[in-house]
């Protein structure tokens, strides 16, 4: 029997990426930062990701950063890390929301737009943010898990350049959704190849690699400076 395929053709479907697009720092980084401080992971653990943050920077970023940090982080309770997200978006994500990004989304939302996340962060970390938007659907990275416990994999691939355009194609192909119809908003060059492929490409807080392809391409650009800090 075939999967039924639902379809979202009847409007619009605006896909944001959120770090540094809909918050003002990484997910992960307010994430991994509470976990340290609640002594949850090790700096030893993590130590690989300021030399990667160093060369996404510099556009010389190893693809597979996340697949080679998540070997570092098996043993972990699934339940903590869900704890833990709640307690991170209240605290450091929630605060640090663009209000120009919760204002478009509330108002795509109101005129019956369909919106979703596309992300390479983790999902538990990007469930509450989905909670707080009444948003459903998104697509982030997932851990593989063994009776609740991390086991050093993903459950997958990471959503992170390519790999996220591949996962938009497919969720798009799922649910009907034809490219013209797609909105695609990033920040980063790592998302190009997302956005040369949806017919309608924003760059928000665009990165100088993504400002210069933006300016040629003549994307449209936004530019958000205030958070919500509540």
């Amino acid at each position: 029997m075939s999967e039924t395929k639902s379809s979202l053709a009847s409007s619009n479907v605006h896909i944001f990426d959120v770090d540094l697009t809909v918050v003002r720092k990484t997910s992960a980084e307010y994430f991994l930062r509470m976990a340290l401080k609640e002594k949850y992971i090790r700096i030893s653990q993590i130590s690989g990701l300021f030399i990667d943050l160093i060369k996404y920077k510099t556009a010389f970023l190893n693809v597979d950063f996340i697949e080679n940090t998540v070997k570092k982080l098996s043993g972990l309770k699934e339940e903590d890390l869900n704890k833990l997200s709640k307690i991170c978006f209240e605290k450091k994500i929630k605060p640090n929301i663009y209000k120009g990004a919760a204002s478009l989304i509330n108002e795509l939302k109101q005129k019956g737009e369909k919106v979703i996340f596309a992300t390479s962060s983790f999902d538990f970390i990007i469930k509450p943010l989905e909670n707080f938007f009444n948003i459903e659907g998104s697509l982030a990275t997932k851990l593989e898990y063994k009776d609740g416990i991390t086991t050093g994999n993903l459950d997958g691939y990471s959503f992170f350049g390519n790999k996220k355009k591949q996962a938009a194609l497919e969720w798009m192909e799922k649910n009907n959704v034809e490219k013209a119809d797609v909105y695609f908003y990033s920040d980063s060059y790592t998302d190009i190849p997302l956005l040369e492929y949806c017919n309608n490409p924003v760059a928000v807080n665009p990165d100088r690699i993504l400002k210069k392809k933006a300016a040629q391409c003549g994307w449209k650009i936004m530019n958000f400076k205030e958070v919500l800090g509540i």
